[in-house]
């Protein structure tokens, strides 16, 4: 009885010691976020006499954030849309993140792209100080908003002025050959999963902040690629440059009682002339354009965080100006101007109710040969969580 004891004792002891080994019980460093937004609304639309007035479905846009640990991170934007009578889902981006130094960061896998700052900062929904777009962003627009690659992104104190950059390297665009879309040859598409070709896209962005309170930035941003076609395809040697400046002044100023926000961007696309084909009575036409683009925008808004009522200072008025150019000679060519005005109430920080008019001068487009004229009421409700 005495010896079996004793071998119970030295096993408990053994298994012990092994189980100190292997188990330190250090607490993990592990943290996972749920982060995200939302926005719903309703839109009456005026053009040339037809009107069209509607509820929005809700978007549901959540962000997943995990951090491995302080130097390793992870984070995914996934995208639920309700538009006519179908549910599309999307992935915004998904990229892996590295702390390398305290000015230097990579990152890899399908992430914003640093062109300008509106598709990469200001484009969700309750901080876009308007329930749209400005022209020649999203869809049939020319500012990339997305890709799949590997990029090298950090920031510097010079010592008061702070200078931020990123450069990177993906799969890069897609050139539309009209085989699918006639009315959409020599637009650039962008986002695609996989390349089709060997050659891969290069860009980058400097921004400088020159004042010491970091008010207003500057910004430079550039992308090329020397191919845009398929590998076996006519367009494999067709290239793309494209750059864009941005500008960013916030700044809260006593005498006005409240905080102005100023935000601008400018945007070129230049593709390489090719040859595209249209049918015309059964017969395959050539022709050729100088497939170069651009677009603007500024916008200013005035917050009178400083009045003495709690309901003024909820408020915001917003302004908004743009425009689009896409090249003469296209399926696609267009002249376009947008004028936008808000008022926003802001429920918290991070949940506003926007009101809006908008009016939008259209010349030519792949929709229309002539000049239209749509104006649009808007209201709609975005929140971030």
């Amino acid at each position: 009885m005495k010896k079996l004891l004793m071998t119970l004792i030295i096993l408990g002891l053994g298994s012990s010691a092994l189980a100190q080994t292997y188990n330190t019980f250090e607490p993990s460093k592990t943290q996972f976020m749920l982060r995200g937004y939302g926005h719903t609304g309703f839109e009456y639309l005026d053009t040339g006499g037809e009107q069209e007035s509607t509820f929005l479905g809700a978007t549901f846009a959540p962000i997943f954030l995990y951090k491995h640990s302080d130097k390793l991170m992870f984070e995914a934007e996934l995208e639920f849309e309700l538009e006519g009578n179908e549910l599309k889902t999307g992935l915004e981006y998904a990229d892996v993140m590295y702390v390398l130094n305290k000015h230097m960061t990579v990152r890899a896998g399908k992430f914003l792209l640093p062109f300008g700052t509106f598709m990469e900062r200001l484009h969700p929904a309750w901080i876009n100080r308007l329930p749209s777009r400005p022209l020649g962003f999203g869809h049939d627009g020319i500012a990339p908003a997305s890709d799949i690659g590997v990029e090298l992104r950090g920031a510097f104190d010079l010592g008061g002025p702070k200078l931020n950059y990123a450069v990177y390297v993906t799969n890069g665009p897609r050139i539309k050959d009209g085989s699918e879309e006639p009315e959409e040859a020599g637009m650039l598409d962008f986002g695609y999963y996989e390349d089709v070709n060997k050659a891969k896209a290069l860009g980058g962005r400097i921004g400088l902040l020159p004042l010491s309170d970091s008010s207003m930035e500057w910004g430079i941003s550039a992308y090329t690629t020397n191919s845009t076609g398929a590998e076996d395809s006519d367009y494999k040697d067709v290239g793309a440059f494209l750059w864009a400046l941005d500008l960013s002044y916030v700044k809260s100023i006593t005498p006005l009682q409240g905080v102005v926000d100023i935000k601008a961007q400018y945007n070129s696309s230049n593709v390489d002339t090719a040859t595209y084909y249209e049918i015309e009575d059964g017969i395959s036409e050539p022709y050729s354009f100088d497939n170069q683009s651009s677009s603007f925008y500024t916008q200013l808004s005035y917050s009178p965080i400083m009045s003495g009522s709690d309901f003024i200072k909820q408020l915001e008025f917003v302004g908004r100006y743009s425009d689009f150019n896409a090249p003469e000679g296209a399926e696609w060519e267009e002249k376009s101007t947008q004028y936008a005005f808000g008022l926003n109430y802001w429920l918290s920080w991070r949940s506003v109710v926007k009101f809006s008019y908008q009016t939008t001068k259209m010349e030519g487009g792949h929709d229309s040969d002539g000049t239209t004229r749509t104006n649009g009421l808007f209201v709609h409700w975005a929140i971030g969580f």
